[in-house]
């Protein structure tokens, strides 16, 4: 049975409650996991609270160090992470190789970002104080903001864990994770390897259980200094209505509904290509995956057609197989959400192109499968175009012209990504700058993120920005110090 991490001792819940980690593909139940609760959460925040000292007495050289060792371990385990990940989520096992993959990476850049936490002198300008600013010298630091409470989603169960961790270990904080109920065996794993890379006791602990009470004492505890979530956008007003009682410092990489505009100039082979891996890769579960592709009207039948042979050479099933491209949904909840937002587009006047139905031959009957969905003749008004999917389903709208394209884009509460199709890159640049959203990628599709990059969204999207070395300034407090010379 896998257990929590509580001030370097690896425990059950406080009551033994305990959950199933159970595989989405075929509804084996992997583990059991503690149930914890409020009173579990608060021994973790205690834990993290009392080693703050010895944190902010780590030198860089130190964390840096840690962190880069931990990067090492990962990659020594790397096929037993990616295994965990794709039996825990349900996700393909290249793409579990791939997410581990960026996790060392993350750790890595963490690493580096630890010994690059600067501060800058400050010329001070003429004051009304004798004698002046002549003899004063003023200078900025970055300090450590102190408690940060790690909130990660199911789909990328490792690397986006690490994306708030890591980052956060680096400026000299302790952390509290909180990781997915659906899907924290990678998590667990990952802080056994912080904890094997010499992180001394209380720095990191993890506790596991239900948002509604585990989630919310570390956003409500008054010793948490910051929160770093990423889940759904409703989960992330609440988080934000709830934190500012204490005003903590928050980082929240929400929902998107990310348009793939292709123009009428667009090399429509690369396009369908990778639309099909921007709709498709994890069954769609992703934040910046292609949920609307906006075409022009004049290339849109030769597009859809393009397309439709794309996707069908997708092969489905167990996720452990190699040549799967795409597994289930993450469980019951997510497959009725994708049912009820085709059905509600099709009784609409929307098209199935393709799919549009559970997979559930023997094959498919143990998990939550749906098959990949083309739709077209899909409208605005639709609640396929302004809810967001997480689900494997691709609604194709037309428009007139470049412009009306960028108004159905920015037609939606989120901006998080965004990809723009054409052959002639200044017009491909200028639209990117009319489009609201974190991330315009031209000529590619929308669900890339590079992780020493700037990642976060407008809008409903997010708060804040992550990518390791803007992570990194998110989690310090910037002090300013001056000092009167006079002798």
């Amino acid at each position: 049975m896998a257990k929590m991490l509580i001030a370097g001792k690896w425990v059950d819940s406080y009551d033994g409650a305990t959950i199933d980690a159970v595989n989405p593909a075929t509804s084996e139940v992997l583990d059991t996991f503690p149930r914890g609760g409020r009173e579990d959460a608060r021994a973790a925040i205690d834990a993290a609270y009392d080693a703050r000292g010895k944190a902010e007495a780590m030198t860089a050289y130190e964390r840096s160090t840690i962190l880069l060792k931990a990067s090492q371990i990962l990659e020594q385990r790397s096929t037993e992470m990616a295994r965990i990940i794709s039996q825990n989520v349900g996700k393909p096992i290249t793409d579990a190789e791939a997410e581990t993959t960026r996790g060392c990476l993350t750790l890595a850049f963490a690493a580096e970002e630890a010994k690059r936490i600067y501060g800058q002198t400050i010329p001070l300008d003429s004051s009304p104080f004798p004698p002046g600013n002549k003899d004063r010298f003023g200078f900025t630091i970055r300090e450590p903001i102190g408690v940060v409470g790690a909130i990660s989603p199911f789909n990328f169960p490792l690397n986006l864990l690490l994306h708030k961790v890591a980052p956060a270990l680096a400026a000299g904080n302790t952390v509290v994770i909180k990781p997915p109920s659906d899907g924290p065996l990678p998590g667990i794993m990952a802080a056994k390897i912080l904890e094997e890379a010499g992180l001394p006791p209380g720095i990191v602990n993890l506790v596991t259980g239900p948002g509604s009470t585990v989630g919310e004492e570390i956003v409500t505890n008054p010793k948490v200094d910051a929160i770093s979530f990423t889940g759904d956008t409703s989960t992330g007003r609440m988080i934000s209505e709830k934190a500012a009682a204490t005003n903590k410092k928050l980082i929240l990489e929400l929902g998107g509904h990310d348009p793939m505009i292709i123009l009428d100039d667009a090399d429509l082979t690369r396009a369908a290509k990778l639309a099909t891996t921007g709709v498709f890769s994890y069954s769609g579960q992703v934040c910046t995956a292609t949920k609307r592709i906006i075409v022009s009207e004049a290339i849109k039948d030769k597009f859809a057609s393009a397309f439709v042979q794309e996707v069908q050479k997708l092969k489905v099933g167990n996720p452990l197989e190699r040549t799967t491209n795409m597994g289930p949904v993450i469980n019951a909840a997510g497959l009725s959400k994708v049912q009820e937002l085709v059905e509600d587009a099709t009784s609409n006047g929307a098209v199935v192109l393709l799919g549009g139905q559970r997979l559930d031959s023997e094959a498919y009957s143990k998990g939550f499968f749906y098959s990949p969905t083309v739709l077209s003749n899909v409208r605005e008004s639709m609640k396929i175009t302004q809810q967001e999917i997480f689900g494997p389903v691709a609604p194709i709208l037309e428009v007139g012209d470049a412009e009306e394209a960028v108004e159905v884009a920015n037609n939606t509460v989120y901006g998080l990504q965004a990809s723009i199709f054409t052959s002639n890159l200044a017009r491909g640049i200028k639209l990117a700058r009319k489009i609201r959203a974190g991330a315009v990628l031209i000529n590619d599709r929308t669900n890339m993120r590079w992780d020493n990059a700037p990642f976060g969204g407008v809008k409903r999207s997010g708060l804040g920005r992550e990518g390791v070395s803007l992570a990194v300034t998110e989690f310090t407090e910037l002090k300013f110090i001056v000092a009167n010379l006079t002798e």
